[in-house]
């Protein structure tokens, strides 16, 4: 029997703060926060659920997440006004033969990891 494996569920991040976390994640980047327990919580993201939890040692080997925007200088812009460091300005880093840029820009949570904001912007017809 063959397996499909189905889109991803969830992505899991550890963090030293988990009230800091639920500030940050919620509050200033605006993720609906779905529920907390104990030194765990829940974040939606489109449909992918973000899981924190909360320990002394936060591991540096993990993933960057890029969340999608529709428009990543009105993204960045606001996100700025809420607090959010910013290491680089919305660049684009690939041009596809069809003429749909992408484009990113990183940032940092509050433990000082890498996370960015992407978009795809296609081209005007």
């Amino acid at each position: 029997m063959t397996i499909q494996l189905g889109p991803i569920g969830q992505i899991s991040r550890s963090v030293r703060d988990i009230k800091q976390a639920e500030h940050w994640y919620g509050q200033v980047l605006g993720l609906p926060h779905l529920y907390t327990f104990g030194t765990l919580a829940f974040f939606d993201c489109a449909g992918v659920r973000l899981f924190l939890s909360q320990r002394d040692n936060p591991s540096d080997g993990e993933s960057i997440l890029y969340l999608r925007v529709s428009d990543i200088q009105q993204a960045h812009g606001e996100l700025q006004t809420r607090g959010v460091e910013f290491t680089d300005a919305p660049h684009m880093i690939h041009r596809h033969g069809d003429g749909t840029e992408e484009w990113m820009a990183f940032f940092k949570d509050p433990e000082g990891r890498p996370l960015a904001i992407m978009a795809q912007v296609k081209p005007a017809t």
